[in-house]
């Protein structure tokens, strides 16, 4: 029946906080971020934060200033995704990569693949661990990445979005930069998205500590 006998064994895990647990891996994660952006500083090295992120006609609901007695309303509509990739560094670089189509493990090696073209120096990528991100197609063509264009990938334990940096870019143009009009229909939410996309480092900045 697939039973053996042997010794019972004390353990703690069943107590243990599975969120605390990995804030203290993310804890020791930190400090080799801190070293690596203090080499980018120094121009030896690249650093980006990677994620995607998607946009659709049901818009966060950001605060805003409004009259006493008046209230603001967003328009609300189901709609197609727009699907958005993204290297993101404290530089406030942003190479993106825009679709409707969804992102699936083929497209994020293809995304990847473009990327690595565009590296100039040893570079690293921090991201977290989604199951798409470590797919068996897309870890396949780590060491590939590695080998040939000097590019490293760095992942996050799990619980710790605070350390993936593009995820505040994410919010900002959600919660921030795109004007409520932008989702009066989806052609226009994808103007307003991308004219933001492709002003982020010049029109639009975050400024890091």
């Amino acid at each position: 029946m697939s039973f053996t006998w042997r010794r019972v064994r004390k353990s703690l895990k069943a107590k243990r906080n599975p969120i605390e647990f990995a804030c203290k891996k993310a804890e020791a994660v930190r400090r080799p971020i801190e070293q690596l952006e203090s080499l980018a500083n120094q121009d030896y090295l690249d650093v980006f934060y990677y994620d995607e992120s998607h946009f659709c006609l049901t818009p966060c609901v950001p605060y805003a200033w409004q009259i006493k007695g008046e209230t603001i309303e967003i328009p609300t509509a189901r709609s197609k995704k727009i699907n958005v990739a993204g290297f993101f560094s404290k530089k406030n670089q942003l190479i993106h990569y825009y679709s409707e189509a969804s992102i699936n493990s083929e497209k994020l090696t293809e995304i990847f693949n473009d990327f690595a073209l565009k590296t100039t120096k040893k570079t690293v990528v921090i991201m977290d661990n989604a199951p798409i991100h470590k797919s068996k197609i897309f870890m396949s063509n780590i060491e590939k990445w590695r080998v040939e264009n000097d590019l490293f990938l760095l992942f996050l334990p799990t619980y710790s979005p605070e350390l993936n940096l593009i995820e505040i870019l994410w919010r900002k143009i959600k919660y921030e930069w795109l004007e409520f009009n932008a989702y009066l229909s989806f052609d226009r939410l994808k103007r307003n998205l991308k004219t933001i996309l492709d002003n982020v480092g010049k029109k639009f900045n975050i400024q890091f500590v």
